[in-house]
């Protein structure tokens, strides 16, 4: 098979013979909510199949055993909740496995109740780990300015769609692709993060760098696509990857997974399963590129 890999794509490290989970990444996933305990999942699977050692998903209790049902191979913990979606008393025991992770991926499907929202801007605020954020937890960001989201406790990534950022951006218009790029630039640089817009040639941006991406395919634009994204992200991360080494890489293996998926079955029938059974095609690639 030929490879589409760029020449100067980071790479995963090599795999070393006398090795265990643990080397690999515990990447915690919060989210999930009544209806929504699939995207919190999606996130998880995606994380395994991207090579974390171990991963652990903290969703309400309400929708653990849906959660659970999606992957043996996912630890899944149900917390306090209340009509679905976490409570106020689910916080302390979400920040305690947070900080035994290498990674934290919040979001996918967590609703946005002021509870959930509360926890999503307590880990942005508080958790020393790498976290990614994307769906409702970009929503519980975006009610804060974004100067008060300099302040934060360890690296932080966020991948969201146009709609998304113009909401962290407060912005009502609409924007040319041109500028809600330079403006989400200006968002990574202001809260020294990691912006990942995604989109046709997805930005990755941060305060002194920004490539655009080079595979996926408008099949991609489909739900759960974005959560399989942010378990990527997160497992590159806990590979000992730099953030914005390993947001660009995971990028790249998203798309090309979406390629490979629609080559098999065509762009309108796909989903975001198909992403996720292709994750394997697409590193494969990335190894013997």
């Amino acid at each position: 098979m030929a490879s589409f890999r760029p020449h100067d794509l980071p790479n995963l490290p090599p795999r070393a013979a006398e090795s265990h989970k643990f080397d690999y990444g515990r990447v915690v996933v919060v989210g999930g909510s009544a209806g929504m305990a699939g995207a919190a999942a999606l996130s998880a699977m995606a994380a395994l199949r991207s090579g974390a050692g171990l991963v652990e998903l903290l969703v309400p209790e309400a929708v653990a055993t849906v959660a659970a049902g999606f992957d043996p191979c996912v630890m899944t913990l149900g917390l306090p909740s209340a009509d679905g979606a976490f409570t106020a008393a689910a916080a302390g025991e979400i920040l305690t496995r947070a900080a035994r992770a290498d990674v934290v991926a919040c979001g996918p499907g967590l609703g946005r109740g002021e509870a959930a929202g509360q926890i999503a801007r307590t880990l942005w605020r508080e958790c020393p780990k790498p976290c990614v954020f994307d769906a409702d937890a970009i929503f519980a960001l975006s009610r804060e300015p974004a100067a008060s989201l300099a302040s934060h406790a360890g690296p932080r990534i966020l991948t969201p769609h146009e709609g998304e950022t113009r909401r962290l951006l407060h912005r009502d218009d609409r924007p040319p692709r041109g500028d809600l790029e330079r403006l989400a630039r200006e968002f990574a640089m202001t809260t020294g993060s990691i912006v990942v817009l995604k989109g046709p040639r997805t930005l990755i941006a941060s305060g002194d760098a920004i490539a655009h991406n080079t595979t996926g395919n408008p099949g991609m634009a489909t739900a759960g696509a974005g959560d399989v994204l942010t378990g990527i992200v997160a497992a590159v991360v806990a590979q000992k990857l730099a953030a914005f080494d390993a947001a660009r890489l995971a990028v790249w293996v998203h798309g090309r997974a979406g390629d490979l998926a629609a080559d098999r079955i065509g762009q309108v029938s796909l989903v975001a399963t198909d992403i996720l059974h292709s994750l394997s095609a697409a590193f494969r690639e990335i190894a013997s590129g």
